[in-house]
């Protein structure tokens, strides 16, 4: 994000706040960045910039948390399904998924509206990956790491299992409706 404000002189943000304005998709992200969002004249050549940025260095910096990809392994072991939706774009989802992930991934969804899936808190990524998957709801469960995941698991209808080792803390989630919490990985088993 600081990149493309950057190549457009735009003021950059810190990482906190950066945090703060993530979770509802790339284009909120840069209307909470940019400064006057949308009304920016500039805003859609910053939001090329970073998608374009995004998707050829997605993988400098990113990796699993510890313990997911042993939490992954032992599920599909046991026969569970597993999917990742994403209010990143599909495509860095995907490939995100494909090189970290891809013998315990079998579905991955992320922002693609143009499609007339909407993104996250609305249900249809969801949807679409219990889809893809070829299974119900029945016996699904929602694991994530903030508010919008809260939501997204509400519309959806599934349980939500919030995590502590994401970016929100547990005060933030239980605020906005987080009822059970792990702190592990490995309790998800």
């Amino acid at each position: 994000m600081n990149y493309a404000l950057r190549k457009y002189g735009l003021s950059e943000h810190s990482i906190d706040d950066v945090r703060s304005f993530v979770g509802n998709g790339v284009r909120v992200l840069m209307q909470r960045a940019v400064p006057e969002g949308e009304a920016n004249p500039l805003f859609e050549e910053v939001l090329a910039a970073f998608r374009s940025y995004y998707l050829e260095h997605s993988l400098d910096t990113t990796r699993p948390y510890d313990g997911i990809p042993e939490l992954l392994a032992e599920l599909r072991r046991r026969g569970c399904h597993t999917a990742v939706v994403s209010n990143k774009f599909d495509a860095a989802t995907k490939e995100l998924c494909r090189y970290f992930f891809a013998d315990t991934i079998e579905v991955a969804v992320g922002e693609h509206e143009a499609e007339g899936i909407r993104k996250k808190p609305a249900p249809d990524t969801v949807e679409e990956a219990l889809r893809q998957l070829g299974v119900t709801k029945e016996g699904a469960v929602y694991v994530g790491d903030s508010d919008v995941d809260i939501l997204t698991a509400h519309n959806a209808g599934l349980p939500c299992i919030s995590v502590l080792w994401g970016f929100r803390s547990r005060e933030f989630l239980q605020a906005h409706g987080a009822t059970t919490f792990v702190t592990s990985p490995l309790q998800l088993l």
